[in-house]
């Protein structure tokens, strides 16, 4: 630590360690001289939503979900990272088959029957660290609202922690992922979809630590 700069001390994986002020989780973990046992996407070594940790502050009782790379460490702060809960099984689909959007509307219920036995238990919404409604989403898909899911799953990570959430096995991550490539089968690739991809082809991933978060900006 640089002189005259404050020092948070803070449990990671039972380890005591000590970081700067407006580290994230993944910095102040790499400072402390601890190597990375799970792929980190934007470390340039795996994909994203790998860093998945539970949280807890002080004063609180229950952990909460949240990603290492945009959560910024904090003094007297518990952290534990998650091993990575695949789905129980695999989803197979031709989005070339689908045809057109009439016909992609009855696959959602083929490719993913599950889905509707959604018990409503919101532990998919209390699992998720992007804060995406997606007990609700799920719903929209079971209803045929299949474009109107994948926006609500825009954000989605596929760090799959609704997965080892759900009781039903429905595996929300992967059901919101085929909606979105359904969605954009069907229709214009979204802008936002190009950039990430050159970014990625140019070897950019930049995090913004400041960005606002989907709960923050939608206030």
């Amino acid at each position: 630590m640089a002189d005259g700069e404050e020092t948070l001390r803070l449990t990671m994986d039972g380890h005591a360690i000590e970081a700067r002020a407006g580290a994230s989780l993944i910095q102040a973990w790499l400072a402390a001289g601890l190597s990375l046992t799970s792929n980190v996407g934007c470390m340039g070594q795996g994909v994203c939503g790998a860093c998945r940790v539970l949280v807890r502050r002080p004063g609180e009782r229950i952990a909460t979900a949240a990603l290492a790379c945009e959560t910024r460490a904090e003094d007297g702060m518990q952290v534990a990272f998650v091993d990575h809960f695949p789905a129980r099984r695999t989803h197979a689909y031709d989005l070339d088959a689908l045809g057109d959007s009439w016909a992609a509307i009855g696959a959602i219920d083929k490719v993913f029957p599950e889905a509707k036995h959604c018990r409503h238990c919101g532990g998919c919404d209390a699992a998720c660290p992007k804060g995406i409604e997606v007990q609700k989403a799920v719903n929209l898909a079971v209803e045929g609202r299949g474009m109107t899911a994948a926006a609500l799953f825009d954000t989605c990570v596929m760090c799959n922690l609704c997965v080892a959430a759900c009781p039903e096995h429905i595996a929300p991550a992967h059901l919101g992922q085929f909606l979105r490539r359904m969605s954009a089968s069907l229709t214009l690739r979204p802008g936002d979809l190009v950039l990430r991809l050159r970014e990625i082809e140019e070897g950019r991933q930049p995090i913004d630590l400041d960005a606002p978060q989907p709960e923050e900006a939608a206030r």
